[in-house]
């Protein structure tokens, strides 16, 4: 009877265990179609750009194994699939010769193993070390000016390593991220100065800018003078202040809101508004708009 028992505990444990793994099974298939599906429908533009570097350095090594070295004409060639703009495809040997390079033929033959980005990296042994790695292949983050440019943007490079014959190549691509992704700092944003004590920079605004942000609020940066009374104003849609320094008050509706360090207010729309500064030094702020910032949502009041 004992013995009866314990294999009868032993099959309801096994069955317990089997049921759990079937549900973690079931689990992982769910969130891999949940992921397949938002890789199909909602995939964001720097992954797209990645995939797309992956794939053009894959079938640049697909055309390496059909032609050989003969396929280095064909990355040369200008507006073509292998190089138009800013995007090409480079190759160098293991050591760091730079065999294809169309930006600069002539910079073709050099050894730029130790070649170093903008600020110092190690450039050269990374894209080496990456693709000698046990991957073969890997991504390469760093600073680079852009062609015309002399300030530095990111840079994201995808290297690989493949053969010819007895001849390993490295064959890699990048492009610059700030294409794809909004990228600024607070003192490279123009300032606007529509109010006479105040300092006024639009930090992320899909009205002013060229790249599709797929977003409908925008974000300013306020610094208000110590001592200072901005104008009266009226917004047709809500906006949101975000204390980031100082002391101040906010008046909706001539009703007063203290303004510090962490506060956060959000106006009506279509309330009457204004902030003054009541401390000894600059009131710093942000403002968030929805939908986005334009000046005919703003009326300013005399």
């Amino acid at each position: 009877m004992n013995i009866f028992k314990k294999l009868l505990c032993v099959m309801l444990i096994t069955v317990l265990l089997l049921a759990v793994a079937g549900c973690i099974q079931s689990e992982k298939i769910v969130i891999t179609e949940q992921e397949e599906k938002i890789n199909e429908n909602e995939q964001n533009e720097l992954l797209a750009q990645k995939e797309n570097r992956m794939s053009l350095v894959n079938a640049a090594i697909d055309l390496m194994n059909e032609k050989g070295e003969l396929a280095f004409d064909d990355f040369r060639e200008k507006d073509s699939q292998w190089y138009h703009n800013d995007s090409y495809i480079t190759v160098w040997k293991t050591e760091g010769i730079r065999v294809v390079f169309p930006p600069k033929v002539s910079g073709e033959g050099e050894n730029v193993s130790d070649l170093k980005d903008y600020n110092g990296k190690p450039l050269g042994r990374m894209l080496i070390d990456t693709a000698l790695s046990e991957e073969g292949e890997g991504w390469v983050n760093y600073d680079w000016p852009k062609p015309g440019e002399t300030e530095p943007s990111k840079k994201c490079t995808f290297t690989k390593i493949t053969s010819i014959g007895n001849q390993t190549y490295l064959v890699h691509s990048g492009f610059y991220v700030d294409d794809y992704v909004y990228n600024k700092n607070l003192e490279d944003i123009e300032d606007i100065n529509y109010f006479g004590d105040a300092t006024v920079r639009n930090l992320i605004n899909p009205n002013r800018v060229e790249m599709d942000m797929d977003m409908d609020y925008s974000i300013a940066h306020f610094t208000v003078k110590t001592g200072a009374t901005l104008d009266s104003l009226i917004m047709k849609n809500p906006e949101t202040y975000y204390v980031l320094e100082g002391e101040g008050m906010l008046y909706i509706e001539d009703v007063p809101f203290e303004l510090k360090k962490g506060q956060l207010v959000l106006v009506p729309a279509n309330a009457k508004q204004y902030i003054k500064n009541t401390g000894d030094v600059d009131l710093v702020l942000l403002s968030i708009n929805q939908p986005a910032w334009e000046p005919q949502n703003e009326i300013i009041l005399e």
